[in-house]
């Protein structure tokens, strides 16, 4: 796939997946900033995007961000950039204030609470793989895991490698014969 059609299938995808949760973001925060996705969790990367700043590069800051967010120019007409949430927010709504040009850009981000089941609900399925997986060499690890561990050929591979050498080291003598009765035969 070309570098054009894979770019323009990412901007279709990108739109699609985005373009509905970035307009219900900047609709919910009544600002210039806009926050995507709107309700992350702690912990959870968001980007950012301000409206109207003529600025070449901003500063978001937010106490709902790990740090400040460089924001650069996007494609559209403003800058954009990402962060993360602190993980150890809790639930609630955050001020998102973005300098620039001498003028403050105001946005918000509501963090709500991670999923947690409830006490005593047993997971649907095991966190992390509970035997050994069957990769590279068709299962391998299973053997070697067993401690049987073999060391080089045995009898019969040995048996077939001296007969293939043997049969090769013939074939090359007969043929170095042949070739030299030929050539006493022709002086």
């Amino acid at each position: 796939m070309g570098k054009r059609r894979l770019a323009l299938c990412a901007g279709v995808l990108a739109v699609t997946a985005f373009g509905p949760a970035a307009c219900a973001a900047y609709a919910a925060d009544g600002g210039d900033v806009s926050v995507v996705p709107a309700a992350p969790a702690p912990g959870a990367d968001i980007a950012l995007r301000v409206t109207g700043c003529d600025a070449r590069e901003a500063v978001a800051q937010s106490p709902a961000l790990v740090s400040d967010a460089r924001l650069t120019p996007d494609d559209g007409d403003g800058l954009a950039g990402d962060g993360r949430v602190r993980s150890t927010l809790t639930a609630g709504t955050y001020t998102v204030t973005v300098a620039c040009d001498g003028t403050e850009h105001k946005g918000t981000v509501e963090v709500v609470r991670k999923h947690t089941p409830a006490a005593g609900a047993e997971p649907s399925a095991h966190p992390s793989p509970v035997a050994p997986v069957n990769a590279g060499g068709g299962g391998a690890a299973r053997v070697l895991a067993d401690g049987r561990e073999r060391h080089g050929p045995g009898a019969a591979q040995t048996v077939v490698a001296l007969a293939l050498a043997g049969t090769a080291a013939l074939t090359v003598h007969r043929a170095a014969r042949r070739q030299s009765r030929r050539g006493r035969g022709t002086g």
